[in-house]
C-alpha cells in the first residue's frame, strides 16, 4: 500500500492551512490500527485537505492512495474513507456554474472537475463494496455508485438485485436512498425509480424499508406518492414504536402532557442536548471539554442523540419526506400534528424541530401546531422542553396559543431566565424571549432579574422593546444601570442593551443619563454608542428637551451629524438646522450615509419639500436600496403617489428583502385602487405560500417575524386603512 506516495512532491502543494507536507502521515494514519489515530487522520483530511468542500492540488493526489485505502480488507473504518472520496468526487459543476465562474475561480473549477473525473473513473471498486463484509463499507458504497458512476442503469439494477439478500437494516435503507440520488442526477430513470419505489411500499415490507421508500419518493417523484401518505405514515411510525426494540406504546413514567386548564405543571430546568444548568445559567459543555477533534466531536454528538432511540434513523427518513412534500403545507402540518400527540418522546422532539423548519419557509394556519409544540414545554425530557421554547422564540405573534404554557415554564424554572457561556456575553432564555415577543406582561420579571445580574444580557433591550408599555416598570433599573456603565472601551457592550430598552419605552425621564453617555462615549466603537444614544433621544421626542444643545452642536460632527439631525427633529421639531445637514447628507460618499439622510428627510414630510428634486434624481441610482428609500422620502415630502410606486414595486420584483419596506409605505399611502397594479402585486403576495425570504439551507431568527409582518402589511394596505402622509 501506498507505493510511490514518497515520489509525490508534497512540500509543493498547499491545502487550507499551508504547506500539504503533511499529508502522507494524514494518509498513513487512515490505516492505522489505533482508532484515535485514524480519527486524528481522518479530521485532517477534512479539515484542512478536504476543507469546506475545497479541492486542493493535494486533494487530487490523495485520490490514488483513498482507493488504496478503500478496498482493502485489512483496514479499518473504511467506509469512513468511501464518504471521502465520496465528498471529493461528487461536485456537480453545471452550464449555469460554468457561466458564473470569474478568473480567479478557473483553478479552482478545474479541481472539481479533474476531481470528479479521477474518482469517477476509479467508481467501479464500489460495485464490489457493496457487499462487503463491513457494514460500514456496505452502508457507504450505495451513495458513492449513485453519485459517482456513470452507468446508473447498472447502479440501479444491483440496488435492487442487492437489497433483498442485505442483512443490515441500516444499509437496505441506505439502498433505496441511492435510488432516489440515481433518479434526482438522472431524470430519464425517475420513473422506472418510482415504479420500484412503489412497489416497496405496497409490498409487506418492515415499515422502516417502507417509510424509506415513500421518503424517497416524495423526494424524487412526489406525484407518485400515495393520497392517504399522512394515514399511512402515521401507521408505519406506529408500526415502528411496537416493533422489536422501538420505544413503547406508553410511557408510563413521564405520560405525553395534555393542555392543563391551570397551567399547574411540574418542569425540569432547561438543558439543550449539549448543555447543563449552573446557577442561573448554562454552560456549554463543548467551552467545557473539547473533543481533540471536529470528527470526534460530531461522532459523539450523534451518539448523543440518538441514545436510546429505537430506530435512530426515522429522524432524518421523515426530515427527506418533509422536504419531498416541500409545499403541502396541509399534510406536513396534519403529520406533525400526529407526530406531536406519538407517546415516543423522540418522535416529539423530532417533530418539534421539523415544526420550526416548515413555520419557518411555509405560510399555513399553524395553531393547533402551535398548541402542540406549548405542550411539550413541560416535559420532563429537558431537550423536548428546550427545542419547543427555541422554535416558539422564533414565532413571534404566531406563538400566542402557548402564553400561558410558557409562563407556566417561566414560573417554575427562574434558572432558565439567562445564559451565560463560557465565552461571550450572557443572554435571556428561550421562553423569557418568546414570551416577551408575545407582549405578555409576565415576562417583565424575568427581565427585572435580568437587570440585576453584574453583566446585563445582551437582548434585555429588544425583550423590552417587543414588551411595549407593560415593560414600564423597568425604565428605573435601566435608568440606574446606564448610570453606572463606565464609559471605557467595554462601554458599547454593556450601554447598548439598556438604550435599546429605553428607546423602546420611550422613557424621555433618562434624557440625563443618555446624555452622559452620549457626551462620554470613548474612542472605541464610540460612533456606535453616539448612534445608540441619539436613537434613545430620538425616541423620547419633546420629553428630551434638555438635549436640544448637545444635538444641535453633533451637527457639526461627522459620523453621526444624520442621526443627530433626526434626534433633533423628533425633539424640537427645528427644520431650520436639520435640513441643511440632510441635504449635505444625501451627497456623501457612502451609500449608507445618503440612505439615512433619505430617511430622515421622510420623516419631515412636507417640511422637506425643497428637496423633492434631489431625492428624485436618486430614483435612477445604482443602488436598489437608496432608490427604495428615495422614492419614500418622496412620497412623504410630495404626497404624490405615482412616480414613488412604479419605482418601489420595480424593486419588490427585484429583491424580496425590500417587501417589508415597501408594503409599510403603501400600507401608509392610503386606498389602493382594486385594479391597480399594487394591488395585484399585494394579493399575488397573499396568495404565495412560501415565506418571501424563506432560503434553502439557511434562516434568520426574525425571518418568520418578518413575512408575518409583509402579510399584515399586504392586508391593511389592500383595506386601505392607511393614514396617508402623515407628517
Amino acid at each position: 500500500m501506498f507505493s510511490g506516495i514518497d515520489e509525490v512532491d508534497w512540500a509543493s502543494m498547499e491545502h487550507a492551512y499551508g504547506p500539504a507536507d503533511d499529508v502522507p502521515v494524514l494518509l498513513r494514519g487512515l490505516a492505522s490500527a489505533d482508532p484515535a489515530e485514524r480519527e486524528s487522520a481522518l479530521d485532517g483530511m477534512y479539515g484542512a485537505v478536504h476543507h469546506q468542500g475545497d479541492v486542493y492540488a493535494c486533494t487530487l493526489a490523495c485520490i490514488p492512495f483513498l482507493f488504496e485505502l478503500a478496498v482493502d480488507p485489512d483496514v479499518q473504518d473504511r467506509g469512513s474513507v468511501v464518504e471521502l472520496l465520496t465528498s471529493i468526487g461528487g461536485f456537480d459543476l453545471d452550464e449555469d456554474d460554468e457561466a458564473e465562474i470569474d478568473e480567479d475561480e478557473i483553478e479552482g473549477a478545474a479541481n472539481y472537475a479533474m476531481a470528479a473525473a479521477a474518482v469517477t473513473a476509479g467508481a467501479g471498486v464500489f460495485f464490489e463494496l457493496i457487499a462487503d463484509e463491513d457494514p460500514g463499507v456496505r452502508l457507504a458504497a450505495p451513495l458513492a455508485l449513485a453519485t459517482l458512476h456513470r452507468h446508473p442503469v447498472r447502479v440501479l439494477a444491483l440496488l435492487r438485485e442487492r437489497l433483498p439478500v442485505e442483512p443490515d437494516e441500516e444499509v437496505r435503507l441506505a439502498l433505496v436512498e441511492a435510488a432516489g440520488r440515481v433518479a434526482l442526477r438522472h431524470r430519464p430513470l425517475a420513473g422506472r425509480v418510482a415504479e420500484w419505489l412503489t412497489l416497496l411500499v405496497d409490498r409487506e415490507h418492515a415499515p422502516g424499508l417502507r417509510l424509506a421508500a415513500l421518503a424517497q419518493l416524495a423526494r424524487c417523484s412526489p406525484d407518485a406518492l400515495p393520497r392517504d401518505v399522512v394515514p399511512v405514515v402515521s401507521g408505519l411510525l406506529r408500526e415502528l414504536r411496537c416493533a422489536p426494540g422501538g420505544a413503547p406504546e406508553q410511557d408510563h413514567q413521564h405520560p405525553h402532557p395534555q393542555h392543563d386548564q391551570d397551567g399547574e405543571q411540574d418542569v425540569d430546568a432547561e438543558a439543550e442536548p449539549d448543555t447543563e444548568p449552573v446557577g442561573c445559567a448554562e454552560v456549554s459543555r463543548a467551552d467545557q471539554a473539547v473533543a481533540p477533534t471536529l470528527v470526534g466531536q460530531l461522532r459523539a454528538l450523534s451518539a448523543q442523540e440518538n441514545a436510546g432511540r429505537g430506530a435512530p434513523w426515522a429522524a432524518d427518513l421523515l426530515r427527506t419526506l418533509h422536504v419531498g412534500l416541500d409545499d403541502r403545507v396541509g399534510d406536513r402540518t396534519a403529520l406533525l400534528i400526529d407526530q406531536l400527540r406519538s407517546p415516543d418522546r423522540w418522535q416529539r422532539i423530532d417533530a418539534v424541530r421539523m415544526s420550526g423548519g416548515l413555520m419557518r419557509a411555509w405560510r399555513g394556519s399553524y395553531e393547533e401546531l402551535v398548541a402542540l409544540v406549548g405542550d411539550q414545554l413541560s416535559d420532563p425530557e429537558p431537550r423536548l422542553a428546550e427545542a419547543a421554547s427555541h422554535v416558539l422564540e422564533e414565532l413571534f405573534s404566531l406563538a400566542a396559543p402557548t402564553a400561558d404554557a410558557l409562563a407556566a415554564r417561566l414560573a417554575a424554572d427562574p434558572g432558565g431566565w439567562v445564559k451565560a457561556w463560557a465565552s461571550g456575553p450572557p443572554g435571556l432564555g428561550s421562553t423569557v424571549k418568546a414570551l416577551a415577543r408575545l407582549g405578555d406582561a409576565r415576562a417583565v420579571p424575568a427581565l427585572a432579574a435580568a437587570l440585576e445580574l453584574p453583566e446585563v444580557p445582551h437582548d434585555v433591550g429588544f425583550a423590552v422593546g417587543h414588551l411595549g408599555p407593560a415593560a414600564r416598570p423597568l425604565a428605573g433599573a435601566l435608568r440606574r444601570r446606564l448610570a453606572g456603565v463606565a464609559l471605557d472601551e467595554g462601554a458599547y457592550d454593556r450601554a447598548s442593551p439598556l438604550l435599546a430598552g429605553l428607546t423602546g419605552l420611550r422613557a424621555g425621564e433618562a434624557t440625563p443619563e443618555v446624555l452622559r453617555v452620549l457626551r462620554g462615549a470613548p474612542e472605541y466603537r464610540g460612533e456606535w454608542l453616539r448612534t445608540a444614544a441619539l436613537r434613545a433621544l430620538g425616541s423620547f421626542g419633546p420629553a428630551a428637551r434638555e438635549a436640544v444643545p448637545e444635538l444641535r452642536a453633533m451637527l457639526r460632527r461627522s459620523g453621526t451629524a444624520t442621526e443627530a439631525a433626526e434626534a433633533l427633529w423628533a425633539v424640537a421639531g427645528d427644520r431650520d438646522a436639520v435640513l441643511p445637514v440632510l441635504i449635505e447628507g444625501l451627497q456623501a460618499d457612502q451609500v449608507h450615509d445618503r440612505r439615512a439622510a433619505a430617511a430622515a428627510l421622510g420623516a419631515l414630510g412636507p417640511h422637506a419639500a425643497v428637496v423633492a428634486p434631489r431625492l428624485r434624481g436618486l430614483l435612477a441610482h445604482d443602488e436598489l436600496w437608496l432608490r427604495v428609500d428615495a422614492a419614500i422620502a418622496l412620497w412623504e415630502v410630495t404626497g404624490r403617489p405615482e412616480e414613488s410606486i412604479e419605482v418601489l414595486l420595480t424593486a419588490w420584483e427585484k429583491n424580496r428583502h425590500v417587501r417589508v419596506r415597501v408594503a409599510e409605505c403603501l400600507a401608509r399611502m392610503g386606498p389602493l385602487g382594486p385594479a391597480s397594479t399594487a394591488a395585484q402585486v399585494l394579493r399575488a403576495e397573499l396568495a404565495c405560500v412560501r415565506r418571501h425570504n424563506a432560503l434553502d439551507g439557511g434562516y434568520g431568527s426574525h425571518d418568520t417575524y418578518e413575512d408575518e409582518k409583509l402579510l399584515a402589511l399586504c392586508r391593511q394596505a389592500l383595506r386601505g386603512t392607511g393614514k396617508g402622509n402623515t407628517a
